[in-house]
């Protein structure tokens, strides 16, 4: 097979988190096969970290903090009291606040969790070979979002929910992802209860339909697709008592699903035109099985499949083949990807959609070989406008490009501070260009490297280029 570098790029750009040294070199041979045989690597997509906590443990961890800390703070305010002499302590309670912001002092226990997960999410993209499987994992994570400023779950929530499904069956994502606690506090189901169930007639909570319509509108058929006002509230009402274990009186397991019968919506409900029969837990899990086979969904998730690594407006002949063959194989997330690589659509050299900032961002440090801290690295996605885990509303991150155009700015002046750290460690920025580029590079891009006034200039323009920044 005839050696076909400038294909080996585009893949690595793509398809994955752009090339390290010798990348190109390395999938020039077959570039598709390359893709190909990431997503046959065993156990691809997973992390190995046995010092991470699971989602239970982080949210029992900050609870037994807060206590602890409520405690200290009201035994001084007692001493206080009956010692009015005594200064004053300077102990507040852990704030809350953006995680990746700068702070003075030390970390808090929330931020520490946070950046312990941040480092091995990190640790994982740097880490590949191409980024085609971390790739697929921040896709679905950001069509499953949710949010570290709800919960301290975020970080292991995709761990647990998302990347070991992510090349198995939607239907087992979807089933993980909205059954996860962290779903259920970032989309307030925990506290959803049934009109009619006893918890809802002894009480005057009462039902939330925030998840249940997520779930039709993002996450399988799509918004105003093929159901009604009607069948989102019935579907809210199937999903009561699908809440969390008290961490409060449960230290043991608290922060974990649990399925309550008593704030369970009592009887039968129809949606979409199908009745489902009062089976506990079992009912909103029927729902989430018949959702993610429906036509709809196929149609929502393929043309949000091909949107994000192709093209803005992709072409309707990729996205009807993609959901055909999500349907053809019950929704296999692995022949979905196999499909795209295999799709001619996805080969085009018009490249024009501009990489997100975590991708931009992480293709420099591979490119370079030179990584921050996880909290530098955090604080930098903060100001680009992709803080982590953070999306600024349940639809995630936009894919559009026009999204992404106004921080543009800020990515030169990440770029300038970024070229300034590692320049030391830089040979020649025409070879780093090369390496990161290959025959993508543009003869106006290379003069422009040429012509800069020093190393740190060049390199910064290398990662600003039009090249550097577009899949």
């Amino acid at each position: 097979m005839a050696s076909d570098p400038k294909g080996a790029a585009l893949a690595l750009h793509r398809f994955g988190l752009g090339p390290r040294a010798a990348s190109i070199a390395a999938a020039a041979s077959d570039p598709r096969g390359a893709l190909l045989a990431e997503l046959d690597r065993p156990r691809a997509g997973q992390i190995d970290a046995p010092n991470l906590q699971t989602s239970g443990a982080a949210n029992r961890a900050v609870f037994e903090n807060n206590a602890r800390r409520l405690a200290e703070q009201k035994l001084a305010k007692k001493k206080r009291d009956e010692n009015p002499g005594l200064a004053e302590p300077a102990m507040e309670p852990e704030p809350k606040q953006k995680m990746g912001k700068k702070k003075d002092g030390p970390p808090t226990l929330q931020q520490r969790i946070f950046l312990q997960e941040a480092s091995a999410r990190i640790d994982a993209a740097v880490g590949a070979e191409i980024g085609f499987v971390e790739r697929l994992v921040w896709f679905w994570s950001n069509h499953f979002c949710i949010s570290v400023g709800s919960t301290v779950m975020a970080g292991a929530y995709e761990r647990e929910a998302i990347r070991p499904h992510v090349l198995g069956r939607f239907r087992e994502m979807l089933l993980a992802a909205e059954g996860h606690p962290g779903m259920l506090i970032y989309l307030d189901n925990q506290t959803s209860i049934g009109p009619n169930s006893i918890a809802g007639i002894n009480n005057t909570r009462g039902l939330n339909e925030n998840l249940a319509r997520e779930i039709l509108e993002l996450h399988t058929l799509g918004v105003r697709t093929v159901y009604t006002q009607e069948d989102v509230t019935n579907f809210a009402k199937v999903l009561t008592g699908w809440t969390i274990i008290p961490t409060a009186t449960n230290p043991a397991h608290g922060g974990e699903f649990q399925f309550h019968p008593r704030m369970h919506e009592p009887g039968a409900q129809t949606i979409i035109g199908t009745t489902y029969p009062d089976s506990g837990v079992e009912q909103g899990r029927a729902v989430l099985a018949d959702l993610a086979r429906h036509p709809a969904t196929a149609k929502h998730v393929a043309f949000k499949f091909a949107r994000h690594f192709v093209a803005d407006d992709p072409p309707g002949p990729l996205v009807d083949r993609l959901a055909y063959r999500f349907l053809e194989t019950e929704g296999d997330l692995k022949e979905l990807a196999v499909a795209l690589v295999h799709a001619p659509e996805a080969w085009t050299e018009d490249r024009r959609k501009i990489k997100r900032p975590g991708e931009w961002l992480i293709g420099a440090i591979r490119a370079t070989g030179l990584r921050g801290t996880p909290a530098r690295m955090t604080q930098t996605m903060l100001g680009l406008g992709e803080p982590l885990w953070q999306p600024p509303a349940p639809k995630g991150f936009s894919d559009d490009s026009a999204a992404w155009l106004d921080g543009l700015a800020q990515r030169l002046i990440v770029a300038n501070t970024f070229a300034q750290r590692v320049i030391e460690r830089v040979v020649d920025p025409a070879e780093i260009a090369d390496a990161a580029l290959g025959p993508l590079v543009s003869a106006e891009t290379r003069q422009a490297i040429a012509r800069a006034e020093s190393k740190p200039q060049a390199l910064a323009l290398l990662l600003m280029s039009p090249e550097f920044q577009r899949r």
